[in-house]
């Protein structure tokens, strides 16, 4: 039986340069998958007031998401080998604050 996991659409889009200029516009959007709910996620990082603004807790925890999630569905590959060590326990530490 397959795990069922939220089914996610992520636009970026590229709003100004660092010289000022907003052209050319750029835009991607992607599909994913993630076994857990992101906006909760967001929600509890925000609650922890970890960072100075709510934004950086967006941030953090959108990548962080897309990064976990990619590590364990890739745990076996030489990438990521040094981080399968210390990921569980950074999460845990993250977890407990």
């Amino acid at each position: 039986m397959q795990k069922r996991s939220n089914k996610y659409y992520l636009t970026l889009s590229l709003k100004e340069y660092a010289n000022g200029d907003t052209q050319p516009a750029k835009e991607l959007g992607i599909e994913f998958d993630n076994h857990d709910e992101i906006f909760g996620i967001i929600q509890r990082i925000k609650d922890k007031n970890i960072f100075e603004n709510a934004s950086e807790a967006t941030q953090f925890a959108i990548g962080l998401k897309l990064f976990s999630e990619i590590k364990l569905k890739h745990r076996n590959n030489p990438l990521f080998e040094e981080l399968n060590e210390v990921f569980p326990i950074f999460m845990k530490k993250l977890k407990s604050l």
